[in-house]
């Protein structure tokens, strides 16, 4: 997508060193998911360095300086599918079938896709009105196809809250909803609620 540069956490910390980063991240603000705003404040480093998970920054022009307006994070991680999930259409389980592998017992398919960890857009200094949240997921998605062209593989997958608007924005997308995760112990003070959606897309 033009008019946006991607900028690797990792690599980033690498040329200006950690509290570099960590002043630039200092600065990002996301009122309305605190969530999104305590991983890249104080987690997304030390998740880059362990190779946890990759945080991408996304960068626009404001007044000819680039500014951070939004950030995304990748991780490989595996899922299960339910094989009769009742919203499974004929073209999404052949398509499922051709990158998982099937459990007869458990009746579901296994997958490893890459998981958009975290999304979100920057709220400071009104930056979030220089990127809609339609571009900043559809820049993840072109990166994790980007990947996919070296690593192989169509699917890309989120968790989100159990909030309507969030969950249509999704499938808006082109995400679809195929489950829920209950939540760890420690997951839980993080978001106030026992359980995470899970949608999944397929990238064209």
């Amino acid at each position: 997508m033009t008019g946006f540069k991607l900028v690797n956490l990792k690599k980033l910390i690498d040329v200006i060193g950690e509290d570099g980063a960590k002043n630039i991240l200092s600065d990002f603000s996301c009122p309305n998911n605190p969530d999104v705003e305590k991983y890249l404040r104080y987690k997304a480093i030390e998740f880059a360095k362990h190779n946890w998970s990759q945080t991408h920054l996304v960068y626009a022009s404001y007044r000819h300086d680039p500014v951070l307006v939004g950030y995304f994070a990748l991780a490989d991680k595996s899922i299960h599918i339910d094989a009769n999930h009742r919203k499974l259409s004929q073209t999404l389980r052949k398509r499922i079938a051709m990158f998982a592998a099937y459990d007869a017992d458990l009746k579901c398919y296994r997958m490893s896709a890459p998981l958009i960890a975290q999304l979100g857009k920057n709220f400071a200094n009104n930056y979030n009105k220089l990127i809609t949240g339609d571009e900043l997921l559809q820049i993840a998605c072109d990166k994790i196809k980007s990947i996919q062209v070296d690593l192989g593989g169509k699917f890309t997958y989120l968790e989100c809250e159990d909030k309507p608007v969030l969950v249509e924005f999704y499938e808006r997308n082109g995400f679809w909803n195929f489950g829920r995760r209950s939540l760890d112990a420690d997951e839980k003070d993080d978001f106030g609620t026992s359980h995470l959606i899970q949608l999944l897309k397929y990238l064209r």
